[in-house]
């Protein structure tokens, strides 16, 4: 797929996340504050459909969220691929054993146009650690057919009873500012 580098990302990409969890009835939303996706959180805070519950770490979210999903409530985590290393464990030790359909929506660090050489590392193995731990994933870089892929990804979650993970790339929100 081309990329058109003249064309700035589309706010479009916070209203299909927003719709889809509300689509599949994911009302609890757990995450750690971060910038580009405050687009999408300060939409969810706004809409009386959702509770927005900020974590002060990635493995604390995935603990809500697993909490909510007990509980009876569907659940989703919102956070940076440099934090996803921080939830390794609670993905590993509590998530997965569990079989808790939690959606994990990742802000993907380390590529095109990153400013910050630290975000690289981390950036680059969070696709590859989320393989190996057979976590089915999807990349966005943009919101053509964006809807039918979130769509699509909720449903797996759901159908399969296991986390999935959506990263959300610079290409598709834009970034963060040096």
């Amino acid at each position: 797929m081309t990329v058109n580098e003249s064309a700035p990302p589309s706010e479009n990409w916070a209203h299909i996340i927003v719709q889809a969890l509300k689509d599949w009835d994911t009302s609890l939303i757990a995450y750690v504050p971060d910038i580009s996706i405050h687009r999408v959180t300060s939409i969810i805070d706004e809409d009386p459909f959702f509770r927005l519950v900020s974590a002060t770490r990635e493995e604390e979210a995935i603990g809500i969220a697993v909490g909510a999903y007990a509980a009876g409530r569907n659940a989703a985590v919102f956070m940076q691929s440099s934090g996803f290393g921080n939830s390794i464990n609670a993905l590993a030790s509590l998530c997965l054993p569990a079989r808790t359909p939690i959606p994990f929506f990742i802000n993907l660090r380390g590529g095109p146009g990153e400013f910050n050489i630290s975000q690289v590392p981390m950036g680059r193995a969070t696709v590859p650690i989320l393989d190996l731990f057979g976590v089915v994933n999807f990349t966005l870089t943009d919101d053509y057919r964006m809807d039918r892929v979130v769509d699509g990804a909720m449903k797996l979650c759901h159908a399969n009873r296991q986390p999935v993970a959506i990263c959300l790339t610079q290409l598709l929100h834009g970034g963060k500012l040096a």
